[in-house]
């Protein structure tokens, strides 16, 4: 309650004018969500993203802005209305997260930075393919691409694993993750990229992807099991500056899948026990889904009727999502 009111005595000091104090603070909450976004339950941050998203359209719209800070004000605005859409759609609400997407894009258009506006294109993708719409993820991912084919940041890979994942459903994904392998071999860190969060796609969350991949596809290669275990490895450190708890349920998911096709299912139950015991606030849309997924399979594998496979199948089925607290959209589309 103190900062809350320390930041609107700052807010409002700067009376017909928009002064240092005032774009500090909310550079310094944006850097603040987007290093504790990935981290930490979305609860613990909604109502900060909610306001400093708000206090960032007003100042917008308050005509007070020099066009050297309207410029700063819009990316700030940009990364604000990014989080806010990730926010709604891991709390389930798909068409709040795409509003908040758009946002996202017209602040990305008038900051005049084509990675934002890429990365926009990389989260719809990202909300389409978590909603069922592998068609729709597909060509957002492809558009961001096409329209920003220069850009060398870790977007740049970012967004053919997100197309290659989503054609993974439907049994294609050669192509997209060739070229994922070759942006990342000419990557060259950007401002993006130096935020970190989840602005940033580090080469142990593109391995994340790429098995991912081989999941959907049904393929199992000699590096397809490996692969996965590396990818639960990397994301087991909560001190790792790349770890987010959703990766690793993701990662363990995956590996889980895989254990399953080979009939493991101790080897299944033991990835997936870290999953299952999440705190609800942490069990976002993504994660719940993967849990889904994994349940799907179990309910195929030949070792069902164990007592371990009916268990576990019990806990998948009582796997419940975080409650959402009430969502805000921005004031304009």
């Amino acid at each position: 309650m103190a900062a809350r009111r320390a930041r609107d005595f700052a807010l409002g000091t700067e009376q017909g004018q928009l002064g240092d104090e005032t774009l500090g603070y909310l550079q310094d909450e944006v850097r603040r969500i987007t290093a504790e976004y990935p981290r930490k339950p979305l609860p613990a941050l909604f109502d900060d993203l909610v306001a400093a998203q708000e206090d960032a359209f007003r100042l917008i719209e308050g005509g007070r802005a020099r066009p050297s800070q309207l410029q700063q004000l819009y990316l700030l605005s940009t990364l604000l209305s990014w989080h806010m859409a990730k926010a709604c759609h891991d709390l389930g609400d798909g068409s709040s997260a795409m509003m908040h997407a758009r946002a996202a894009g017209v602040s990305a258009e008038k900051a005049e930075h084509p990675a934002l506006e890429a990365m926009v294109h990389g989260l719809k993708s990202l909300i389409a393919y978590w909603s069922g719409y592998s068609a729709d993820a597909i060509f957002h991912a492809r558009r961001g691409a096409a329209e920003h084919p220069h850009l060398r940041g870790t977007v740049s890979v970012w967004l053919p694993s997100l197309e290659a994942r989503a054609a993974a459903l439907a049994g294609d994904a050669a192509a997209a993750v060739d070229q994922a392998a070759r942006r990342r071999d000419a990557v060259e860190p950007d401002d993006l990229d130096e935020l970190g969060g989840l602005l940033t796609f580090p080469v142990e969350k593109q391995l994340y992807y790429q098995v991912k991949t081989d999941v959907l596809l049904g393929q199992r290669t000699e590096s397809t099991v490996p692969d996965a275990e590396r990818a639960v490895q990397a994301f087991t450190d909560p001190t790792a500056p790349h770890w987010a708890f959703g990766d690793e349920a993701g990662t363990r998911c995956n590996l889980a899948t895989l254990r399953l096709h080979a009939d493991e299912l101790d080897g299944a139950a033991d990835a997936l026990r870290p999953v299952l015991d999440l705190p609800r606030a942490q069990r976002n849309r993504g994660i719940v889904i993967s849990a889904q997924r994994v349940h799907h399979t179990l309910t195929r594998s030949p070792a069902r009727s164990a007592l371990l496979a009916r268990d576990l199948g019990e806990e998948l089925t009582q796997f419940a999502p975080a409650a959402p607290p009430a969502l805000a959209l921005p004031r304009r589309p």
